[in-house]
């Protein structure tokens, strides 16, 4: 059962994720950011992911924090469901199509965190979203789920199709890395003998 729970509690957030790496795509959000919610409610799906997430955080400040810390909450999350990585592709790769923009994301569950992200944002908000808090959240998942995250916005014009577009990839690509090969069943994907 690749499942987890993960809390956080700050001074300036209080954050619950429920996790079900083997799941159907359903998700239950509740962040307090409506774009962020939909952003996550998408990654779930096209992920096939099992989704939950409670946050409350400092939103009369701004979605930072809110946002920071629900990506670092996640990416704990995910590493703990993976547990010790056994039998997983280890990589994946997707690029999605969002209208007049077109996405990248490339994966690798290797224990190493880093995030490159090449995208940029001509408006400062989408909705209730700081544009901004995009990269933001995809570097505190990539560095608290032990990945390695590249990301790119190959071409595109609209903030919004270009966020959703980086989602979307990220979860085709991290659906394809965390899947369990029956080939590699019960091995490391790695000379290393661990990631």
């Amino acid at each position: 059962m690749r499942v987890a729970q993960q809390d956080r509690k700050t001074q300036e957030t209080d954050i619950h994720v429920s996790l079900d790496l083997e799941g159907q795509g359903r998700s239950d959000i509740q962040t307090g950011i409506g774009f962020f919610d939909h952003m996550l409610t998408l990654l779930a799906k096209h992920a096939q992911f099992d989704l939950t997430i409670r946050a409350e955080g400092d939103l009369i400040v701004d979605g930072h924090h809110t946002v920071e810390d629900v990506g670092i909450v996640l990416g704990q999350a995910i590493a703990r469901a993976l547990g010790d990585k056994r039998g997983i592709n280890r990589y994946g790769q997707a690029v999605i199509p969002m209208d007049e923009a077109l996405l990248e994301a490339v994966v690798d569950v290797s224990g190493r965190p880093f995030l490159v992200y090449q995208a940029e944002h001509r408006a400062p908000a989408v909705g209730d979203f700081d544009t901004q808090l995009a990269e933001e959240f995809f570097r505190a998942l990539a560095f608290n789920a032990g990945i390695t995250l590249h990301l790119s916005c190959r071409y595109g014009k609209n903030d919004h199709h270009i966020i959703e577009g980086l989602f979307k990839a990220l979860a085709r690509a991290l659906s394809v890395a965390v899947h369990i090969d029956p080939a590699r069943a019960g091995q490391i994907p790695s000379t290393k003998g661990v990631l």
